[in-house]
């Protein structure tokens, strides 16, 4: 059977689009017809117009994904198709009248827990699917190396474990500077477990009221242990679990979060299997030691500013999907040397907003070049400097225990 072109309705959605461009709901529909029309480049075209203006739009990425698969660009559909997903998950199938009914026996009781789905409570940070793994951030290959020794090799081989005595106790820091990966570094984490991601930032915990914030680390375990596996992610971790000998006055009311922190990860009342903690901090040195010893935060990764390869990498990630003139990516990767991930992603966004500038004034859609790029990238300046000369005190006058040793030699190599 033939099928349905739509000619006539494509040809009335580009009038309207002629008129205003701006109509993000009716391009997506003239590119779920084009799809449908058996022309797939053209509603690629279209899809990727909307994510120029808007990523996040589902509609647009899903579209994208189908269109990309139907030209044989594998690449582009998965990773349309995978930010989708993390966008939007797919909504969960209906329960079965069996499944709804009422359970006779304990064993059926067991087996109904063990196949269910998590209870997830919102309440309270953010909990939900990871969304990517290790193999969608770019780069940080060392990172992703002591990843695998500490997390992920162990967990993958427990017999193995069993006979070298290897325990999965105790948690995860990492540390550096600000906006070089550490959130998108654990959700990866989560994402290769199979755990919910379960992120908690520094309002979610403090409370003005006497107790409040025990109260909510209290609830935020139990919520972790209800999800399992579950990987719990305390973001700002040093603000959270400043050192208690330099907490004075009002901030002496810290010292009851960092005793509960303490409880809910070594108490003998918990039972923390299945959750995996990680935490982030930016300035490791305010961190209350007895946070750091074994069986708590007591492994560390340092993550940098990233390399040659990754900001390469970050730089392709960012500008997925949108209107590109031929780039050499690995040419702007060697000017941009000592950005952050964010300052990165930045220089995109800079660069994105020229382009669609030019493209509303010439009527019609304006690639972004390599010119737009390099501009920006001389614009943005590095984020880290000021993080960098305040670690470098720390690394050349503070490491008696050698905690820094990894900063220090990525200072030296950095300065030579």
């Amino acid at each position: 059977m033939r099928r349905v072109t739509h000619d006539p309705v494509i040809e009335a959605l580009l009038g309207v689009l002629a008129s205003d461009a701006d109509n993000h709901p009716v391009r997506v529909h003239l590119a779920t017809l084009l799809l449908d029309a058996d022309r797939p480049a053209d509603a690629l075209a279209q899809a990727t117009a909307v994510l120029t203006a808007q990523p996040d739009n589902v509609d647009a990425l899903r579209v994208a994904a189908a269109a990309a698969e139907a030209v044989g660009d594998e690449a582009k559909a998965t990773a349309y198709g995978r930010l989708a997903a993390a966008l939007a998950p797919p909504p969960a199938a209906p329960a079965s009248a069996s499944a709804s009914a009422v359970p006779d026996t304990a064993d059926e009781i067991l087996e109904r827990w063990t196949t269910s789905e998590p209870v997830v409570e919102s309440g309270v940070g953010t909990l939900g699917a990871a969304g990517i793994t290790l193999a969608d951030v770019g780069g940080l290959t060392e990172v992703k190396k002591r990843l695998e020794l500490s997390f992920l090799k162990p967990l993958r081989n427990p017999e193995l474990r069993l006979r070298f005595g290897k325990s999965l106790r105790g948690g995860l820091l990492l540390w550096g500077p600000p906006g070089c990966g550490k959130t998108l570094v654990a959700r990866a984490l989560a994402g290769e477990l199979g755990a919910s991601f379960y992120e908690i930032g520094l309002g979610d915990v403090l409370d003005m009221w006497i107790g409040s914030s025990e109260r909510n680390l209290r609830a935020i375990f139990d919520t972790a242990r209800r999800n399992r596996p579950c990987l719990l992610f305390f973001d700002e971790i040093d603000a959270l679990g400043q050192k208690r000998s330099q907490l004075r006055g009002g901030g002496s009311a810290l010292r009851g979060v960092v005793n509960q922190i303490l409880a809910e990860l070594d108490g003998a009342s918990t039972d923390n299997d299945g959750v995996f903690v990680l935490a982030a901090s930016n300035h490791p040195w305010d961190i209350d030691s007895a946070l750091l010893r074994p069986g708590r935060f007591d492994r560390t990764v340092l993550v940098l500013p990233p390399d040659l390869a990754a900001r390469e990498a970050i730089l392709r990630f960012h500008l997925r999907g949108r209107p590109t003139d031929r780039l050499d990516l690995a040419k702007l990767a060697k000017i941009t040397s000592g950005r952050s991930g964010a300052d990165l992603a930045l220089i995109c966004e800079q660069a994105t907003e020229v382009a669609m500038d030019a493209s509303l004034t010439s009527g019609r859609i304006e690639p972004i070049t390599q010119r737009h790029l390099t501009d920006a990238a001389r614009a943005v300046r590095p984020s880290v400097g000021e993080w960098l000369e305040m670690a470098r005190n720390y690394a050349l006058y503070g490491n008696d225990t050698g905690a820094y040793d990894e900063l220090a030699a990525y200072l030296k190599k950095r300065r030579d």
